[in-house]
């Protein structure tokens, strides 16, 4: 999984503050990552946190989970053939 340094993580499960964001400040063998809500920084072994990241936004474009349907190709309707 590619995650880079400015990368915001949602998580699947919320910080003890409610908020399920996350910055990432370091990546490699760990991860340490500050809460967007209460800012509080945590280092994150890389294994656990790939398990318990849903989503990954990077400069406001979400890069993971990718598309189904990708971007250049249009949608099939099951309606017409």
């Amino acid at each position: 999984m590619d995650v880079r340094v400015g990368d915001i993580l949602t998580m699947k499960k919320p910080h003890p503050c409610g908020a399920k964001e996350f910055l990432v400040l370091r990546s490699g063998m760990d991860f340490r990552i500050r809460c967007t809500g209460c800012g509080h920084e945590v280092m994150v072994p890389r294994v656990k946190a790939e398990k318990n990241i849903r989503q990954i936004t990077r400069e406001g474009v979400i890069v993971y989970p990718p598309e189904k349907n990708p971007a250049g190709k249009p949608a099939a309707d099951k309606g017409e053939q």
